[in-house]
């Protein structure tokens, strides 16, 4: 059989595959053929070569998605477009969930792999990073008051909606664990007077947060480790523990070792404050469709997400109460969406930085992750938990006014 009759087989499927989807869409190949459905679309797909073609016509969002980031396809539209598109090619196939394997892989979180891990995601560029965070550099779900927020409005709420529910008091002390930019730990200090810690194993994190400590005349009072929450030593007791954004990485298997180390740093009546994405299957499944598979090997090496239910029951099992939980997942779908449009407006500048490959990688990253959101493949939640005092007795108001006075 030749070339051209197997690339005009593989079309034909392609273009029925076309038609039956609910969102059609433009398409365009290598050697100048094309399908366009009857009505426009708002959508372009050109396909760079034979192979993606043949992927193309029994895909996946993850075999799309790898696709656009090796370069075999491109994308023109906007991205919300894009990924409606996309799940409406694969709407037969598709599976929200699929079975994560049982076999442990203990190296993935050891010391060594999170590092590495860290290192992938987030030494990448701090200048690249700024290009579409927020001003105080927040990387993790922000909460908007109202829906026309600005980005630096509703990361500065996050902010004190965090301090606020931790009750927050000068001349308290204040984890951060995984403190990123330091937004949280620069926040606490400066608005409610606390002496605050944060640990990071981003060597490109801990450099910028250092500056920015010295530069604000805060050292002394606010302190940033390169360092493994697992190596704070235990004799540094805290009143208060924040972990924003890195639960992700820790791994089913370890919220044991995690939450229990949480505790033995908490002082008794202190209180913790869980900020983490967590899958909405409860068997745990990762999500389907080959999407686990791309964010493992793209985003986030060793990356594991666990239901609310199981957060909540490894915090207790560690002596941590529960007092609080709060879902955010129309916070993130709105953040993602913000992130993704601010560096497809400075995409120039971003591939100068960090080259064509990564800026795909995290443009079809954060789309598909805000997609998910809004389609409830995935959560986020907040969970305020308290370490008892010996007597049972909890030093927290009966009512939650106090955080949105």
């Amino acid at each position: 059989m030749t070339t051209a009759l197997v690339d005009n087989r593989v079309l034909s499927m392609v273009e029925r595959r076309l038609r039956d989807a609910e969102a059609p869409f433009n398409l365009r190949l290598w050697n100048g053929k094309g399908f366009s459905p009857a009505a426009p679309s708002p959508v372009t797909l050109t396909v760079n070569s034979r192979q993606a073609l043949i992927n193309l016509a029994r895909p996946s969002l993850g075999k799309l998605a790898k696709s656009y980031v090796e370069g075999e396809i491109d994308l023109e539209g906007n991205f919300r477009d894009v990924l409606r598109v996309g799940e409406s090619l694969v709407a037969r196939q598709h599976s929200v969930y699929h079975a994560r394997s049982h076999a442990w892989k203990w190296w993935r979180h050891s010391r060594t792999a999170d590092r590495r891990s860290i290192e992938h995601h987030y030494d990448v560029s701090n200048d690249f990073y700024a290009l579409w965070l927020d001003r105080n550099r927040v990387y993790s779900c922000a909460y908007f008051r109202q829906p026309d927020d600005t980005l630096d409005q509703a990361q500065e709420q996050k902010l004190d909606h965090i301090c606020r529910k931790l009750m927050l008091k000068p001349g308290e002390r204040l984890l951060d664990i995984g403190c990123g930019w330091g937004g949280l730990i620069l926040w606490a200090v400066r608005h409610y007077g606390v002496e605050a810690l944060g640990v990071t194993l981003s060597r490109d994190q801990h450099e910028y947060v250092s500056a920015r400590i010295a530069e604000l005349g805060l050292a002394g009072r606010c302190e940033v480790r390169l360092q493994d929450y697992r190596d704070v030593p235990d004799d540094e007791r805290f009143d208060k523990i924040a972990s924003v954004g890195m639960f992700e990485h820790v791994g089913r298997r370890n919220l044991a070792g995690y939450f229990s180390k949480i505790h033995r740093l908490l002082r008794p009546g202190g209180l913790v404050l869980n900020h983490g994405i967590t899958t909405n299957s409860l068997r745990d499944a990762q999500l389907g469709g080959g999407i686990g598979e791309f964010v493992d090997q793209y985003v986030f090496p060793g990356g594991e997400l666990t239901h609310v239910t199981a957060v909540i029951e490894g915090m207790s099992r560690q002596g941590l109460e529960v007092w609080d939980a709060e879902c955010l997942r129309p916070h993130y779908a709105r953040t993602l969406w913000h992130w993704v449009d601010r560096l497809e407006a400075r995409r120039g500048e971003a591939r100068a930085m960090v080259g064509e490959k990564r800026l795909r990688t995290w443009l079809i990253y954060m789309a598909g992750s805000a997609h998910a959101f809004t389609r409830g493949w995935i959560s986020i939640y907040q969970l305020l938990g308290v370490k008892m005092q010996p007597d049972g007795a909890v030093s927290y108001p009966l009512t939650r006014e106090h955080i949105y006075r």
